[in-house]
């Protein structure tokens, strides 16, 4: 398929006033396919050639002007046209194909009750699969979307939508938005809805998820109308469309998309099982994240894709901050330090690194792959530093200025870059050029000099960005050994723009640069602050100071200046002690994935999984009094991801619980029973029964990845057929699944074989799948346990195969590089 270019993209844009859609889908024709007639009418402003894209399996009729077009020049997905100057109609009927990968028109069966559903997902030029469009951000227009569904369904779309008396469904013409904005979801929905300050609100879900959904509704509710409330204190313009509805949609590969009046969640968010308040806390800044895009993102719209970023970084930013400050969730950043930030840092220190703000991006293929912790966590992180250096008032002033100055239009990084000028005195040009066209991460390292009765504190910066900082001052508590006691916090600008000042006092116990985590930097402390760092961090008194410093022993483990297995006996120290569920399950998630899996080697691995189970075993006996019910539930889930032995948690699945709860819901039952796999403590006979007793799409995935898991040469080949040679492709979930299960590093020598063939297979499978199995293959399905010499050398092959599509290299050149660092620090 031919990809759009930016050249193609600004040639068009001269060319083409598009005004207004007319798509009329029908979803009663087959399980497979559906039909597409669309009206585009436009004005070409010369007379040129140029096309308009769609993917479907037949194009059946396309006229421009009443004159017919033969459907046979239909080019890849490229039909070209002939143009005069003045205005034009073009009308295309077809015939396009429901997806299985999350991709156009995805439809999903329930096994549950054998209800089906279908729902769009068109970022970033997949609207071709559902319809025929002048795919590109800059051609808005108007839309009047009309949908054939059957009879028992609803049909939710981007603006209120009305059942006429033939059973079709019309929702009401949209304000002017980008093509891959449009959206659809139909099918027998549980929908609970409101009104709020003359909106109609809703949220919905399949049937068989309603009584989970209404479990919550009231949570979901109450913080979407918060924000919205919220927004509306920070924004002039005011919520630009005529409703706003929220579909946990099934299979759904991103973690929501910023449909305008109907964002679609993945519907893992509609939790069947125990969740910890952070998990609660996720939920609740994705619904911010997509509702700051219906003014950043679809009110105003980027011009093309190399600035997705001010999409993402503004969603990011604003979500997190807005959060904490309309609901109960008041120490989001900590999740987002610990965590989110992790993400960025790691993609920026990888060769595919890139500026925030690109230069340019040649085309669709190439744009598709900056979606990742550059753009949305070290853009907010940006974010986060300008208005710390602006103030959130002249931030906010530029803000509301840039959406006057484009709404339902858009813009560029230049046109936002002007919309803050005009509201500072600051440089933010010369600002943006720091942070926004650069690359790489900064490192701020701290030294102490200490006198009789003074000490002085200097900062060493390796990098180019200026940076605003809080640095962190802390005494030892003389109440409480094992505490840290703050004396002061001192704001800095780096580089220091004079020298720095001798201060009074005796040298503190720990000196601690970004102390509150506003700048993007990686830290190196002073040899003493280390020290106390390692044998006081959990007394220190703010999580999210804390949040920092395990950011930087996690930054230290990854460049080889911290032994892992002393981050381990860090963990195994002071988790216990910790109260921040975030910080738990972030120090937890890296010492298990990183650390024991891959930094360290296969004979210390079992030693370490001995630690793992330790330090979660102090933290299921510090959670017996029953008051700290979240953490009881992060440390049984990493208990038994970390069990080297079967019999506890065999005697767990029998028993319906852990002792002293929680009592096993689906997806403890689940957990077990795939670590039982791993193991080689389990069947297909047990896990054809979980499957009986849990029928789900997400009993499901859970069966997929325990027979995947089994240390046994006929499941391993049946996993890798279904995966790579399947008769019935699997769907995006199931695949994911399959591929989560297959490698394991207890298996190490059964599953050797497979190495050579992963890298040709998956260029294979990638080309004829699409992007979305692509990232799934690249990421899940890579043999991340094999941390060695010939899989990099075998990977560097497959990335120098023309074959590999866009999607797989990334993901490939990635993971290659995140395995050359584990090499080096086993040798380190």
């Amino acid at each position: 398929m031919s990809v759009l270019t930016r050249d193609e993209a600004h040639r068009r844009a001269q060319l083409l006033d598009v005004q207004h859609y007319t798509v009329d889908l029908d979803l009663t024709t087959g399980d497979e396919t559906f039909t597409s007639r669309t009206v585009i009418r436009f004005t070409s402003r010369a007379d040129a050639d140029t096309f308009v894209e769609l993917k479907p399996t037949a194009l059946h009729t396309a006229t421009l002007d009443g004159e017919p077009l033969d459907p046979a020049t239909l080019t890849d997905n490229r039909l070209p046209l002939t143009l005069t100057t003045g205005p034009h109609e073009l009308t295309l009927t077809s015939t396009m194909r429901y997806s299985r990968t999350g991709e156009g028109m995805h439809r999903f069966t329930d096994p549950t009750d054998g209800e089906t559903y279908v729902y769009t997902q068109l970022f970033l030029d997949d609207v071709q699969r559902v319809f025929p469009a002048f795919d590109q951000p800059d051609l808005k227009a108007t839309f009047d979307v009309t949908v054939t569904a059957p009879d028992d369904w609803t049909v939710l779309a981007n603006s209120t939508t009305t059942r006429d008396t033939d059973g079709r469904w019309t929702a009401a013409t949209t304000p002017r938005i980008s093509t891959y904005l449009v959206a659809v979801a139909a099918g027998p929905w549980h929908t609970v809805r409101t009104e709020h300050r003359g909106i109609p609100f809703g949220i919905h879900c399949r049937r068989s998820l309603a009584p989970y959904l209404d479990t919550d509704a009231d949570e979901i509710l109450d913080i979407t109308t918060a924000l919205y409330d919220r927004y509306h204190e920070k924004f002039e313009e005011p919520y630009p469309f005529d409703s706003y509805d929220q579909a946990f949609v099934p299979e759904f590969n991103a973690g929501a998309m910023e449909n305008p009046g109907l964002v679609t969640f993945r519907d893992e968010f509609v939790y069947r099982s125990a969740v910890t308040e952070t998990e609660r806390q996720t939920r609740a800044m994705v619904i911010a994240h997509e509702m700051a895009h219906m003014w950043f993102g679809d009110l105003v719209t980027l011009t093309w894709w190399d600035d997705i970023w001010l999409n993402e970084s503004f969603a990011e930013y604003m979500g997190y901050q807005t959060l904490t400050e309309c609901t109960r969730f008041t120490d989001t950043w900590v999740d987002f330090g610990v965590a989110r930030k992790a993400w960025g840092y790691d993609a920026d220190q990888r060769p595919t690194t890139h500026p925030v703000a690109p230069d340019a991006v040649d085309d669709t293929a190439s744009a598709l792959l900056n979606f990742d912790g550059i753009s949305y966590a070290k853009g907010a992180s940006a974010l986060r530093q300008l208005v710390a250096w602006l103030g959130e008032k002249d931030f906010l002033n530029g803000i509301n200025t840039h959406f006057a100055r484009h709404k339902f239009a858009n813009a560029t990084l230049a046109d936002f870059l002007d919309s803050l000028a005009s509201a500072t005195e600051r440089d933010v040009h010369t600002w943006a050029d720091s942070w926004l066209r650069t690359t790489g991460v900064d490192t701020l390292t701290t030294g102490v000099t200490a006198k009789p009765g003074t000490w002085t504190l200097t900062t060493t910066h390796h990098g180019t960005r200026p940076h605003r900082i809080t640095t962190g001052v802390y005494d030892r508590d003389l109440n409480d050994p094992r505490a840290l006691v703050l004396r002061e916090r001192l704001d800095t600008d780096i580089p220091h723009t004079g020298p720095t000042t001798p201060r009074t006092g005796v040298r503190p116990a720990l000196v601690l640069p970004n102390d509150q985590d506003h700048t993007y930097a990686k830290l190196r402390l002073d040899p003493q602050s280390r020290e106390t760092a390692l044998s006081h961090l959990s007394g220190i008194p703010d999580p999210l100071a804390r949040a920092v410093v395990w950011n930087t022993l996690r930054d230290m483990v990854r460049d080889g200046d911290l032994d892992p297995t002393t981050y381990l006996t860090t963990a195994e120290t002071h988790l216990p002690d910790e109260t921040d569920l975030a910080l738990t399950q972030g120090v937890l998630t890296f010492a298990a994935t990183h650390i024991t899996d891959r930094y360290l080697t296969p004979r210390q691995r079992p030693e370490a999984l001995t630690t793992l189970t330790n330090l979660t075993r102090a933290l299921i006996r510090r959670t017996e009094d029953g008051e700290h019910p979240g953490l009881r539930l992060v440390a049984v889930r990493h208990y038994i991801s970390a069990a080297a032995h079967p019999d506890t948690i065999s005697d767990w699945l029998t028993d319906g619980t852990a002792p002293g709860g929680p009592e096993l819901d689906p997806e403890l039952r689940w957990r077990i029973l795939h670590r039982l796999a791993v193991l080689g403590a389990t069947d297909t006979t047990a896990i054809d029964t979980e499957l009986a007793r849990d029928p789900s799409a997400t009993g499901q995935e859970g069966a997929a990845r325990c027979r995947a898991a089994l240390p046994d040469p006929e499941a391993k080949s049946a996993a890798w057929n279904a995966l790579f040679h399947p008769d019935d492709p699997l769907s995006n979930y199931l695949f994911t699944a399959t591929a989560q299960g297959f490698w394991q590093p207890e298996q190490a020598d059964l599953t050797a074989e497979y190495i050579p063939r992963y890298f040709t297979e998956a260029v294979t499978v990638a080309a004829r799948r699409g992007p979305a199995i692509a990232a799934a293959i690249g990421h899940h399905g890579f043999p991340a346990h094999a941390v060695d010499a010939t899989t990099l050398t075998l990977g560097r092959a497959a990335l120098d195969d023309p074959g590999t599509t866009p999607a797989l290299h990334r993901r490939l050149a990635d993971q290659l590089d995140d395995l050359a660092r584990a090499l080096r620090v086993r040798t380190t």
